[in-house]
């Protein structure tokens, strides 16, 4: 049997592989692919284990190995029907000569990263995997506040499992923030119209962000206002914006209050900025101070 793990879902991935590992009644023989010599197939592939009737052979990244890739379809025949294979690859030339012998004989189980329009599944995953410790909406809060990378919400809720109660005030004390995250906390904070807080935030991600990258997060919020503001089904603005679901609740709650001429004023704001960080010798994170105290005083 001849098993391909692959994707740029590495947690996905792991996880699997652990599952066949753990349901062999035998000791797994790993592999880095890379090393792998052609005279190594016979046994690797032919040979039987004195100690055992079964073999799990694991084998890393052998399509980086040009030399053994390109003939390793020649070899898929050939292997014993006592071993299980299992290949582990981030990324498959589906081109390759091999690749479409495997496809013949394999079988192939992709997992893809997951992306902003894998929220729902990401929530739900959260939810399951919490047992019941978290409810639908501190699910969506969490996977907001994190993102939607697996190791980094397996990590979330291994820290919120030490606790003996879970809110969104203690998911913000324990968990850090992603930094589109507290992107959002800022612009949000100017929105809510408060300077001083503003630029106490502004000092605190000074010390760390870089400021480019950062107004261009806060100019993309601007624009997702004014498009929330201007559109009439919000849900397919944010499926088209790729936009959380829970900041899409929070940016549609401004936008009702701001407007299509509020929001507008708040975009022009930042084309403002815009230009002169282009234009001039203004330090960028005075010029991202005034556009958001110019907001916070609309």
């Amino acid at each position: 049997m001849i098993t391909i793990l692959t994707g740029e879902n590495s947690f996905a991935i792991t996880h699997e592989l652990q599952e066949i590992v753990r349901s062999f009644d035998g000791t797994a023989e790993r592999f880095d692919g890379s090393e792998l010599e052609l005279r190594q197939l016979p046994d690797l592939l032919m040979g039987v284990s004195l100690f055992s009737e079964k073999r799990l052979v694991i084998i890393r990244g052998l399509s980086q190995n040009k030399a053994v890739w390109d003939v390793f379809g020649d070899w898929l025949d050939k292997v014993s029907d006592d071993i299980n294979l299992v290949l582990v690859e981030s990324k498959l030339d589906k081109r390759t000569r091999t690749y479409k012998e495997l496809q013949k004989v394999a079988d192939i189980r992709e997992h893809k990263a997951w992306t902003l329009r894998d929220i729902k599944l990401a929530e739900k995953w959260v939810k399951d995997r919490a047992e019941g410790a978290l409810s639908s909406q501190l699910a969506s809060f969490l996977v907001a506040r994190v993102g939607v990378d697996q190791w980094q919400l397996s990590h979330a809720l291994d820290k919120l499992n030490m606790l003996d109660t879970v809110a969104e005030d203690t998911i913000r004390e324990v968990i850090e923030a992603q930094p589109s995250e507290n992107i959002f906390e800022l612009f949000e904070t100017a929105l809510k119209g408060q300077p001083a807080r503003v630029q106490e935030m502004i000092e605190t991600l000074s010390l760390s962000e870089d400021p480019y990258q950062l107004f261009g997060l806060l100019s993309g919020q601007a624009f997702q206002l004014a498009v929330i503001a201007a559109a009439r089904d919000n849900d397919d603005v944010g499926r088209d914006l790729g936009i959380h679901p829970f900041v899409l609740s929070r940016l549609t709650r401004y936008a009702k209050q701001r407007g299509s001429a509020g929001a507008s004023e708040i975009v022009a704001a930042f084309a403002a900025a815009d230009d002169a960080m282009k234009t001039s010798s203004i330090d960028p994170w005075l010029a991202i101070e005034r556009a958001l105290l110019h907001v916070a005083s609309l």
